[in-house]
């Protein structure tokens, strides 16, 4: 293993300790030596990567919402089929980390740990790119000039979110587990949904007029 592996493994296992630990305490009962005595790493090592506890936090929240910020700058979201795959996307992830949504609703309702400002700047990357992607679906065509982006956007965060804030009642109440299975077939409803609603938007809003 070469040294570059090493510190890549040790940085992982960081983040990962971080993660568990901050979804299970709140971030002031969070202490660096018990994340670096649950990666099983010197507490030396969290100054090295990350600064300090705050700056493990924001990085542990950028790792996590990674794979989903990526999609932002990839083809996905080029057509409107694409908010099936992106939900598909979301749900997994979230389903990966079910305390997650909850800990961003924390930080950003309730102002809990350091990271409100980072995650706002987060969400503001992820509406900037939103909107390119629905300005250039509407000059292909795919979509009416009038649409408004921030409807569009409250409507999706609405579907992608609202299931997993609310996983652990909506098992209650229907005596299921939201499995895999489960959460591909809602990706693949609530995708279609999103995508009827985009495509008879402009006739809606004709009409309305």
């Amino acid at each position: 293993m070469t040294h570059r592996d090493t510190t890549d493994s040790v940085r992982a296992r960081l983040l990962q300790a971080a993660l568990d630990c901050f979804l299970a305490d709140d971030y002031h009962q969070v202490s660096t030596r018990r994340i670096a005595e649950q990666a099983n790493a010197n507490v030396a090592m969290i100054r090295y990567y990350f600064g300090n506890k705050e700056g493990l936090y924001e990085e542990m929240i950028r790792d996590t919402l990674a794979p989903l910020l990526s999609v932002l700058d990839g083809p996905m979201l080029n057509s409107v089929t694409g908010f099936t795959e992106f939900l598909q996307l979301y749900y997994q992830t979230m389903a990966e980390h079910p305390a997650f949504p909850k800990l961003i609703l924390k930080v950003l309702a309730l102002n809990q740990g350091p990271g409100r400002r980072f995650i706002q700047q987060l969400l503001e990357r992820g509406r900037t790119q939103g909107a390119h992607k629905l300005a250039a679906l509407k000059a292909s065509g795919h979509l009416s000039a009038d649409l408004d982006p921030d409807i569009v956007r409250m409507s999706f965060v609405s579907l992608a979110m609202t299931p997993m804030l609310l996983k652990t009642i909506f098992e209650h109440q229907m005596e299921r587990t939201m499995d895999a299975d489960f959460l591909q077939q809602l990706a693949a409803f609530n995708g279609h949904l999103l995508a009827a609603g985009l495509s008879g938007a402009g006739k809606t809003m004709a009409g309305a007029a």
